[in-house]
């Protein structure tokens, strides 16, 4: 035997019937304060300050990379003889 029950209602409604919570408010505060801290995030972002945060030595890593290649490349190749 199936009996199949068909409730039309909001989810305030069902929130309300089934005695849950109402967390509407809580949810707004929490986005508002996100919103304010991204803002703010957002406002404060200057490039200069975002690459020393990334690249914490800036581009001295990069020209050191560079020069580790460039003499690498100048040194030729080794023969067995030269170990």
């Amino acid at each position: 035997m199936k009996i199949n029950v068909n409730i039309e209602c909001t989810p305030e409604e069902a929130r309300t019937f089934l005695g849950l919570p109402d967390v509407q408010p809580m949810q707004r505060e929490l986005l508002d304060q996100l919103r304010q801290r991204m803002s703010s995030a957002m406002s404060a972002s200057d490039p200069e300050v975002l690459l020393r945060t990334w690249l914490p030595l800036g581009l001295q890593n990069w020209e050191q990379l560079q020069r580790f290649f460039w003499n690498q490349m100048g040194a030729g190749p080794r023969s067995d003889s030269d170990k």
